[in-house]
């Protein structure tokens, strides 16, 4: 009898965990319906690493603008993402989000906590969308 194997295929959320592993440049913000406004959590360059289920947004001198956890679920329509940041004004919330992640794009719009979890990618008040690029 043969023995299963050891590199079965990892399960949808695992495959998204696996793939968001990496630094990711923001390309584009809207909040609230207005794209691209000033923002405490980004700045030109900045940059988001992710290992992990733990998540740091670092300027390109270093500066720690953000940083916490978020849990994913990739079975769910759209797929879900929730954030729980570790410093700033949302630190202990559990911000629900969704998410696409295709090749070397990711985009989640998340809403603030206690509110639904947003379901298409275009914001109304209280939900943030956030657009990715991977870095090499």
């Amino acid at each position: 009898m043969p023995l299963p194997s050891s590199h079965a295929t990892p399960c949808p959320t695992e495959r998204d965990r696996q793939a968001l592993q990496g630094t990711w440049e923001q390309i584009a913000l809207e909040d609230s319906g207005i794209a691209n406004p000033p923002d405490e959590h980004s700045a030109p360059g900045a940059l988001t690493t992710i290992e992990g289920d733990r998540f740091q947004v670092m300027t390109l001198d270093g500066k720690v603008l953000l940083e916490g956890c978020f849990t994913l679920d990739a079975r769910t329509t759209p797929k879900s993402i929730t954030w729980i940041d570790a410093i700033g004004a949302d630190a202990g919330k559990s911000l629900p989000a969704s998410y696409t992640l295709e090749d070397e794009r990711f985009v989640f719009i998340a809403a603030d906590e206690g509110m639904p979890r947003p379901t298409h990618f275009s914001t109304t008040p209280g939900q943030t969308m956030r657009t990715f690029v991977r870095r090499a």
